[in-house]
C-alpha cells in the first residue's frame, strides 16, 4: 500500500534547522528557528516553571487521564489571563486545554466546519507559514487580506481596512493578537479600534491567534484588542499558546476559547469541541498545563513569571535596537529602522531571497527565505558580524 506514496519536501524551518546544525563554521548564526534565546544563545527553563514542576512532583499523586477538555483549573486560569476575570463576556466563553497553539487552531477548524462548512476564513498576507496548511488543510476555504507593505516596511492599514469593509458578513477573519508572525508589525491601539468597529459593523467573526502574550508591551496590554472585541461581538474564537511566554515549547500547552452568543449556546459548543478532541487525540497532555495553572494561581510564582517574562520582552526590544544601530554603522545608506518599531521575536529584515541565500552560503547566517529573522538569535557577540555580513550582500 505505502509504495504508492511519494516523498514530500522537508518543512522549510526544519530543513533550515538541520542545515544550521550541520554547518561546521564556528561563527554561524541561527535567526530562523522560532524559539526564545537568551544572551548566551540558550532557551532557558523559567525559574517559575521549575518551581511549579517541583510542586507537581511533590503533590501530584496520579497520572490518570484528564477529560477531553483538559484541566478545568488551567482552563479557567487561561480564560482569566486572556479575557480578564471581570469580563462581562465570561458567562458566554468556554475554554479547552489543547496540545499547543497548533492543536487549538486545529480544533477550532473542526468546530468551524461543523458549524458552517461553506464559510471563508481570511488570513493576513503574509501570515505564519503553518496557518495555511493547518487551517486550509483541515478543509476551510481561505482568503487573504492585505497586511504588510514590503517596500515601505509597514502596515498597509488603508488597504487592510478597505478589504475588511468588503468581506461578506458572517465570514471569519484571523487576526494575530500581538507580535505578528512573520513581520512583527502590529496595529496601533487606534487602528485596533478601527478594526473592531468594522468587525462589529460588518458582523464578521474575529478569530484571534495569540501565541506571544506578554512579549510585545505587557501581559494585560497585549490582550486589550481581544478584551475590547469580547465586549462588542456576539461570537469570537481565540487560540492561545504557552510555548513562548512560559517557555513550554516541547510540553505543548495551549488553549482554545470560544465566545458564543449566550450561555446556552456556549454549553453546546463545549460538547462539540470536546467530541472533536475525542476523535483526534482523546485528551491533552497534562504536565505543562499543570505547571501553568499552578503559576497563575500562586501569587508569588505569578509575580516571578511576570518578572521573567518582562526580562524576555526587554531583551527582545534591546536586541532590535542593537541590530539597527549596528546596521546604521555598517550599512548607513540603508534604513532598517522598521526593525526597532516591530514587536516580539520576529521581523522581516527587508532583503531579497537571493541575499538570504548569500548570507547562508557565504557567511553561515540562517533565516527564512523571505528574510524573516528571529531577533532572539542576536547577541552582543554576533551582532557586529551579522551587520557586517548583511552590509556585504546589500
Amino acid at each position: 500500500m505505502f509504495d504508492s506514496l511519494t516523498a514530500l519536501p522537508p518543512d522549510a524551518i526544519l530543513k533550515l534547522i538541520g542545515e544550521h546544525q550541520n554547518d561546521p563554521r564556528e561563527n554561524k548564526v541561527d535567526l530562523g528557528v522560532g524559539v526564545y534565546r537568551d544572551e548566551n544563545g540558550k532557551t532557558p527553563i523559567l525559574s517559575a516553571v521549575k518551581k511549579a514542576e517541583r510542586h507537581i512532583l511533590d503533590h501530584q499523586h496520579t497520572k490518570a487521564y484528564t477529560g477531553s477538555a483538559g484541566d478545568p483549573v488551567f482552563n479557567e486560569a487561561m480564560q482569566d489571563l486572556i479575557f480578564g476575570s471581570d469580563s462581562s463576556a465570561n458567562g458566554r466563553i468556554t475554554t479547552l486545554q489543547t496540545p499547543g497553539g497548533s492543536g487549538s487552531l486545529r480544533i477550532a477548524a473542526g468546530l468551524i466546519l461543523r458549524a458552517k462548512p461553506d464559510v471563508s476564513l481570511w488570513v493576513s498576507d503574509p501570515t505564519w507559514n503553518n496557518h495555511v496548511p493547518l487551517l486550509g488543510g483541515a478543509g476551510i476555504q481561505l482568503e487573504t487580506y492585505p497586511y504588510y507593505d514590503a517596500g515601505k516596511k509597514n502596515l498597509r492599514i488603508d488597504d487592510f481596512l478597505e478589504t475588511l469593509n468588503k468581506i461578506p458578513s458572517g465570514d471569519i477573519v484571523l487576526f494575530h493578537g500581538c507580535c505578528h508572525n512573520p513581520t512583527g508589525v502590529d496595529p496601533s491601539s487606534e487602528q485596533w479600534r478601527q478594526i473592531t468597529d468594522i468587525v462589529v459593523k460588518r458582523e464578521l467573526l474575529p478569530f484571534i491567534d495569540i501565541a506571544y502574550q506578554g512579549l510585545a508591551n505587557g501581559i494585560d496590554e497585549d490582550v486589550q484588542p481581544i478584551r475590547q472585541l469580547a465586549e462588542r461581538v456576539p461570537e469570537m474564537i481565540v487560540s492561545s499558546s504557552c510555548s513562548k511566554n512560559f517557555g513550554l515549547y516541547r510540553d505543548r500547552v495551549g488553549a482554545l476559547s470560544i465566545l458564543s452568543s449566550d450561555a446556552s449556546v456556549s454549553k453546546i459548543v463545549y460538547t462539540q469541541a470536546s467530541q472533536i478532541v475525542r476523535t483526534i487525540y482523546s485528551v491533552p497532555p497534562d504536565h505543562g498545563a499543570a505547571a501553568v495553572s499552578h503559576i497563575l494561581r500562586n501569587p508569588d510564582l505569578r509575580a516571578e513569571w511576570a518578572a521573567e517574562l518582562g526580562e524576555m520582552r526587554n531583551r527582545l526590544k534591546s536586541v532590535r535596537t542593537m541590530l539597527v544601530d549596528a546596521l546604521q554603522e555598517h550599512a548607513p545608506a540603508h534604513d532598517f529602522s522598521h526593525i526597532d518599531k516591530a514587536n516580539g521575536m520576529f521581523s522581516y529584515l527587508g532583503i531579497s531571497p537571493q541575499q538570504v541565500t548569500r548570507l547562508k552560503t557565504e557567511f553561515g547566517i540562517y533565516m527564512e527565505g523571505f528574510g524573516r529573522i528571529n531577533v532572539a538569535g542576536i547577541t552582543e557577540k554576533n551582532v557586529t558580524y551579522l551587520a557586517e555580513s548583511i552590509a556585504q550582500v546589500l
